[in-house]
């Protein structure tokens, strides 16, 4: 398949970016600062340049893709940052994939609308850090947005913890509350995150629909 990376140089872009091409999928690889990438990329990937500010350009980059992988985040290290950029960001490329006409948009989710407990979602309990609830606020105004378009979306929340480690190739997944295991620990790494976003792309299970991952 031909896919479409948005914001292929984070975290979660990069290591999607990864398991596309292990996968040996033609990736066409959009950031900002496309330095960012390695040097070592294969023939299979088309790195492009661009902001995202302008729809038409977009969805002209995205065209004959089939499918996008949106891996927009929020900003999280600058005290008082608008968090809405991820939602204002992420309206340009759900209407670039629909003027586009691709078939599937997968998006790089939130965990804090999943339900943790006795009726609680996670960004309402404790084991939320409250410095990061204008985020989880934000990726909750985008679940209601792809909800509301009229693309085939697919959310993908994480755990509560999510970092670069190692590739397992293990996860388990859930449909709208967090994935906790045997010992209480709610965590993935990026890499196995990865794997089940491609799986997802490559064997559809969720379309229009939200499901959650974690060890």
């Amino acid at each position: 398949m031909k896919i479409a990376v948005v914001a292929a140089t984070g975290r979660g872009g990069s290591t999607a970016l990864a398991e596309l091409i292990r996968r040996g999928h033609d990736v066409v690889a959009i950031a900002r600062d496309t330095s960012k990438f390695p040097g070592n990329l294969p023939s299979t990937v088309t790195v492009v340049k661009d902001d995202l500010s302008d729809i038409e350009r977009l969805a002209a980059i995205i065209r004959g893709t089939d499918a996008v992988i949106s891996a927009v985040g929020a900003p999280r290290d600058n005290a008082g940052a608008d968090t809405d950029i991820l939602v204002t960001t992420s309206a340009q490329v759900i209407e670039a994939v629909r003027k586009a006409g691709v078939p599937r948009l997968l998006v790089v989710g939130g965990c804090g609308s999943l339900w943790y407990k006795d009726g609680l979602k996670v960004v309402d309990s404790d084991v939320w850090p409250k410095f990061l609830v204008p985020i989880a606020l934000s990726h909750m105004k985008l679940l209601t947005a792809l909800k509301a378009s009229a693309v085939n979306w697919t959310y993908i929340s994480p755990p509560l913890m999510i970092d670069l480690g190692e590739r397992t190739g293990h996860y388990r997944t859930g449909n709208d509350e967090l994935v906790i295991d045997a010992h209480g620990k709610s965590q993935i790494s990026f890499e196995d995150y990865a794997i089940a976003l491609v799986d997802e792309l490559e064997n559809p299970k969720h379309e229009r629909a939200r499901f959650s991952v974690g060890s």
